[in-house]
């Protein structure tokens, strides 16, 4: 296990003991461990060889994660004929998961090289996915996505964009603003029907592979608004595309979505407002969520992408006079980001 890194030798070596206490059939090579990924969560991912090919490790401690939730949702995904991991071994007790390896190619990855006609072929694939999920998952067993959820996620961008990274106590005017502009949004999302809700379908939990796509990350799902994962998916983090195709895709979606009895509504402009305010809100969280990374857990990387995020929010809430306080709040903000240096695309 030299050619990773422990930040508790402790850990390496129950994972060892761990590995070594495994079915032999699977012929693993522990010396062959190496880093694969790690993600915004104290999870990390490993690789290492066996007998039929490479396989990912699961690095999960117990203290932060908690792996029953994967193993469920995960069952669930294959039961409706999704690709989501087969899980070869797994430890909920010590926080280790051995898992298939759906391969080193992220949607992202490709997407940022791809050409406009394999950008399509593998958003398509990845809007397929979702109403096939959507129309065939129970969301019943998961957790609600109710209002006290969305404005705990909300309070991460008060906690960490508003006040930490930007340094700002906002007067009362603007704390009226944001209760109105909070108020607006938590209707938003409580007004939709509900459906299994992954909340990060994005394409860094996306996989190139076959069949197409592999998820990933699924493990926090819970029942809420149906505009929400497909605002995630066309609306990402990390790359931007232009009106027209997001446009195009999300009515893909819709029309899928209706043909397969989804309760997505007949209206696709109310259809397109709904996934543009969900949007918004998860832009408002991962702003949070961003920042927080920068300043507690040493991550400045994702800050990088604050420019993208601020774009995406001031975009909407332009567009829209019931988030016109939102809007003022946004300004005030992104003068201080212009300032520091960054200009928005």
């Amino acid at each position: 296990m030299s050619n990773v890194s422990w930040t508790d030798p402790a850990r390496a070596e129950v994972l060892h003991h761990w590995l070594q206490g495994l079915d032999p059939a699977l012929g693993l090579r522990a010396d062959t461990l190496r880093p694969a990924s790690e993600d915004a969560s104290t999870r990390r991912y490993l690789r290492l060889d066996a007998a039929q090919g490479p396989l990912v490790l699961m690095d999960a401690p117990p203290a932060g994660n908690d792996l029953r939730p994967f193993l469920q949702v995960g069952e669930q995904l294959r039961q409706a004929g999704l690709h989501a991991p087969q899980v070869l071994a797994s430890s909920t007790e010590l926080g280790f998961m051995l898992l298939e390896d759906l391969g080193d190619t992220p949607y992202l990855q490709a997407l940022l090289q791809a050409e406009p006609k394999e950008a399509d072929r593998l958003m398509r694939a990845a809007i397929g996915a979702l109403v096939q999920w959507q129309s065939r998952a129970d969301a019943s067993s998961l957790p609600a996505y109710d209002e006290a959820f969305v404005r705990r996620e909300l309070q991460i961008f008060v906690d960490w964009c508003v006040q930490k990274e930007h340094g700002r106590q906002w007067s009362e005017q603007q704390q009226t603003w944001w209760e109105m502009s909070c108020k607006a949004l938590v209707r938003n999302m409580l007004d939709q029907p509900t459906v299994a809700m992954h909340r990060d379908y994005m394409v860094r939990n996306l996989m190139v592979c076959e069949p197409l796509p592999g998820i990933l990350d699924f493990q926090d799902m819970v029942r809420g608004p149906v505009c929400y994962d497909i605002a995630s998916l066309l609306r990402d983090a990390f790359i931007s595309w232009d009106e027209e195709r997001e446009l195009d895709w999300a009515i893909r979606y819709w029309e899928q979505a209706r043909r397969a009895g989804i309760p997505i509504g007949d209206d696709f402009g109310e259809v397109w407002r709904r996934i543009e305010w969900c949007g918004l809100q998860r832009h408002l969280k991962i702003l949070g969520i961003f920042c927080r990374l920068k300043h507690r857990d040493g991550k400045p990387r994702y800050a990088e992408d604050l420019p993208r995020l601020f774009a995406y929010a001031i975009k909407v809430s332009t567009r829209y006079v019931e988030l016109s306080p939102l809007t003022h709040l946004l300004q005030d903000l992104r003068g201080s980001l212009v300032q520091d240096g960054f200009s928005l695309r």
